[in-house]
């Protein structure tokens, strides 16, 4: 009977050390393609490749269910065999509630289509506050958990009742082991390392559940030098939008381009009637309007209530005269790399607009300035950033992240 016992001990024994390295690999396999799906390097390095990444970070996310699943089919006996150890069983509820958490808020994000734009906002700060609680921990938890951090003369006697920890008879032990000292050395250095970069995400973040936030912070780093400043409209000073509502996230394929007078200029050409080159003074004189509208990246996040203040686009084409020839609109980003189009329908839209200036304010460079394409009812990968030409062609072209998997028709 007492090895029936030791066997069922075993086997069980065996399944939780498998439970452990299947979701081990899952934390690797997921950290691993967040970061390079955040990490503007990464965007414009891989190409298409970092399409499969997206699709591998959500499948491997959606597999974490089944270790999840795994561990609740044996956990009655588990949790029976942590009576006598209160911080195993709050481990265990950490670790749950993280790989739940993360599962959840993954699939809300991977559907931000179906829940909208609201739900997919909280979705993804709750994705990243677990993140930023979840890694340290577990590399915490990983660390100081390692054989070599083992004390060589403890050993651990089990029977059927109970296991207790054995040191050698006549060996002092100390009052702070080196065991503990090496926990508390992590700790704070995980403290030091990540508190500063946890408080600035955390301060950002608040915003875009619900805050109001302003560009003041994006304006301070603005690299562009261009003058004179545009001079806002009265309904954009103060917005009449309000203010946004959310935290605009920066990525780019590039690095942000850097514009000043002597480098920056505004064509349009192709097939139109008249072409057009101006420079930033005679671009700032154009007759501008006002709109207030939201702003959806394709990534799961959004800024509401943004007052813009710009050129309609429809009102540009119509200035040069599209010839009948003409079929889509082709837009240039000031990076010399990025690209994308609209057909003719869609940039007559009256909501479609060349911007100049966001919630009273020149649009830095960070976010796109000084002159970017703005278009409310697609994804922002069609908000072409630091717009410089417009250029009408006959038949289609397929832009940056339409060639890299992204949809053509990108409606919210």
């Amino acid at each position: 009977m007492s090895g029936f016992i030791e066997r069922l001990r075993k086997g069980y024994g065996k399944k939780l050390v498998s439970l452990h390295a299947w979701n081990g690999w899952i934390v690797v396999i997921l950290t691993l393609t967040g970061l390079i799906l955040v990490g503007g390097f990464w965007r414009g390095f891989l190409g298409e490749g970092r399409v499969w990444i997206k699709w591998l970070h959500i499948v491997v996310g959606i597999a974490s269910i089944l270790p999840v699943l795994y561990y609740l089919a044996l956990a009655g006996k588990h949790w029976k065999q942590l009576k006598q150890k209160p911080w195993q069983r709050f481990n265990v509820l950490v670790v749950l509630g993280l790989l739940l958490g993360w599962f959840g808020s993954g699939v809300l994000l991977w559907q931000f289509k179906a829940v909208g734009p609201s739900v997919s906002n909280i979705a993804l700060v709750v994705h990243d506050l677990l993140t930023w609680i979840g890694l340290p921990y577990i590399i915490y938890h990983s660390i100081t958990r390692a054989k070599w951090l083992k004390e060589p003369s403890r050993r651990t006697i089990q029977s059927e009742r109970e296991t207790v920890d054995v040191h050698p008879a006549g060996v002092p032990q100390p009052i702070y082991t080196r065991r503990a000292f090496i926990r508390g050395a992590i700790g704070v250095g995980l403290a030091v390392t990540l508190g500063p970069s946890f408080m600035k995400w955390l301060g950002n973040s608040i915003g875009s559940v619900g805050g109001t936030q302003t560009i003041d912070k994006l304006i301070e780093n603005d690299a562009n030098m261009l003058v004179p400043a545009p001079q806002p409209l009265p309904a954009s000073a103060p917005p009449m939008g309000g203010g946004a509502i959310g935290q605009f996230r920066v990525y780019t394929v590039t690095p942000i381009p850097e514009f000043s007078n002597d480098n920056w200029s505004f064509t349009i050409d192709g097939l139109v009637e008249n072409s057009f080159k101006w420079d930033w003074k005679q671009f700032v004189e154009l007759k501008r309007t006002v709109q207030v509208s939201d702003f959806h990246c394709v990534t799961g996040w959004s800024v509401y209530k943004n007052t813009w203040e710009g050129i309609p686009l429809k009102e540009l084409l119509k200035k040069a005269g599209v010839k009948p020839g003409a079929q889509t609109v082709k837009l240039y980003s000031g990076d010399g790399v990025y690209t994308d189009t609209l057909t003719l329908e869609q940039a007559d839209m009256d909501d479609v607009m060349v911007a100049v200036m966001h919630d009273g304010k020149p649009i830095p460079s960070d976010l796109g300035g000084p002159v970017r394409l703005v278009v409310p009812k697609m994804y922002a990968y069609k908000s072409v950033k630091w717009l410089n030409r417009i250029e009408l062609i006959e038949g289609e072209h397929i832009g940056y992240w339409e060639q890299r998997g992204y949809a053509n028709d990108a409606w919210v």
